[in-house]
This record gives C-alpha cells, structure tokens and sequence, in this order.
C-alpha cells in the first residue's frame, strides 16, 4: 500500500466512527484551539489504549496520518480498518525502520498535514507515562512544525491493554496542550541534548495533562541509554540518564505496538558523547 492510499477513505470512516463513538463514550475535549486550521503539526498522545489511534482523531476537525507496523496488514481486523484511518504501514525488518518513518512522516508534514506519533514508541501496560524517545523532535527539527501534547485520561478504562472488547458509557478526556515550537531551538539543531530537552518538555505536557506517573524510563522492549546531563524544561531539573538500565522495570512485556521512532543513524538513541557521561553510566552500572 502506497502512502496516497493511505487515509483514502478517511473520510468515510471518520463519518461512520465520530457519531459512533460519540454515542457510545462521553467525550471531553479541551485545548482544541491549539491544534492549527491550516499547516503541519506533530500530535503527540499518551498511549494507555489500542482505541487511542481512533479517540484522537474522531474529535479532531482535521485529517490527522500516523505510521504503525506493517504486521497490522496481516490481521483481518486491522487490515483495513487501520489504514482506511489514515495509518501509512512501516515494516520493522530490513534496514532502519525508524529512518523510513521519518521519512514518510517527513513527506506528511510538507504536505502541510497532521502527523500523530506516540513519543513513548508503545502503549503503557500499567497505565504510567513512561520517558519519551526524541524521533518527534528530530522530526520537529526536520520540518520546523510545532509539537502538540496530548493527554488522554479514561481511554485505559475503556479498553485496557489485555482486554478484548471495551466497555461503552465510559468517559473520555482527550486535551491538546499548547503548540511547542521550534523556533527558539534553531540555533541549537546540531546539539542531541536539544532533542532530549524538547522530548521531556511534551512528556511533562503529557503529564500534566493526563494527570499519569512519570516513569523516566523506556516502555519500549529495548532500553536506550542518554547522555547523563541535566536538561532544563519549563524551570524544573530533569535528570535524562536512564538510571533503571537494559534491565530497569517498566519495559514491554511485548513487541512494541508502534514504531519506536528514535535515532535513524543508530536506531537506539543517542549516545553518551563525552568521558563524564561515558564515566557516569559506568557508574551507574557497577553501582
């Protein structure tokens, strides 16, 4: 499937799946105002719930394109209902598949569309926000469109990871966060810490949002290690290291439901880029 065929239908599902849910779940919408009329955007969701995919953009006015494995082709319940919602397949094998979702998400954003991506790379199994990886502000970089958090409150109640089918009747909070642009990063691009503090800046807008736990670890099955800096976001310290190490709890019991788009040089994050980094993870690893 090409990524023109992608979405071809969405306005037929999106006029059959809006009054659908809208029946079924009560829905609670603030921020929208923040998501632009006209222009490229990055949508940036918690994922707590398989229906996150179509809760966002049921109450959107605006056709919104996201990448997902292409694994979802193979299932008779996915196959066509994914992409009809605007979802462009990305296989994970074969080279980087994380540069190939750039990329394709590249293309949407200089078409001047909306881009949703999950910065966690997965949804949450227990329900807690887990640390962000940087493919969204590395796209942000890119393209110069602004990121949009969003959080979703009641959609793991709904249909919680293990579940099989939801359960109507229950209430939905969906808020945009306001739009964090790339225009005071500029002359930052070259510098990874800038990824990292602008992916922790949209995390800590989840959060507020959401009103989750912070976990500053990956949910993604494969740990990631970051520089042991502390980045400066909204006037609070974060520390960006990633203390519970490969074995640190709170990654995927199982393959990751999206693309985890990160590094595309490395495909496993950045680096650690000086000997005080390099010294302190050393630490942390014999501590």
């Amino acid at each position: 499937m090409s990524e023109r065929e992608a979405g071809q239908l969405y306005p037929v599902a999106k006029a059959i799946i809006k009054p659908l849910f809208s029946f079924t779940w009560r829905f609670h919408v603030e921020g929208a105002e923040n998501v632009p009329r006209e222009g490229p955007a990055i949508i940036c969701p918690n994922h707590t719930s398989v229906l996150d995919s179509f809760f966002v953009p049921s109450v959107l006015p605006r056709r919104i394109t996201y990448v997902g494995k292409a694994e979802y082709m193979d299932s008779w319940k996915t196959k066509h209902l994914f992409p009809a919602m605007g979802m462009i397949p990305i296989d994970r094998g074969g080279g980087s598949a994380s540069e190939r979702a750039l990329s394709a998400a590249q293309r949407v954003l200089e078409r001047g569309e909306l881009f949703g991506i999950y910065p966690e790379g997965t949804r949450s199994r227990d329900g807690r926000l887990y640390k962000g990886h940087t493919g969204p502000a590395r796209l942000a970089l890119r393209t110069g469109a602004p990121i949009i958090p969003v959080g979703i409150r009641g959609a793991r109640d709904v249909m919680p990871p293990e579940a099989r089918y939801p359960t109507p009747f229950r209430p939905v909070v969906i808020r945009f966060g306001a739009p964090i642009a790339m225009d005071r990063f500029e002359d930052r691009a070259g510098d990874r810490l800038v990824l990292r503090q602008i992916i922790d800046e949209v995390m800590f807008s989840i959060r507020d949002m959401s009103g989750q736990e912070y976990v500053n670890q990956y949910a993604t099955k494969k740990a990631e290690t970051m520089p042991a800096e502390v980045a400066q976001v909204g006037g609070q310290n974060l520390d960006v290291s990633d203390p519970a190490g490969p074995n640190g709890h709170g990654h995927g019991s199982g393959e990751p439901d999206e693309i985890a788009v990160d590094d595309p040089e490395t495909g496993a994050g950045e680096r650690p880029r000086s000997a005080a980094a390099a010294l302190a993870g050393a630490r942390r690893r014999s501590s």
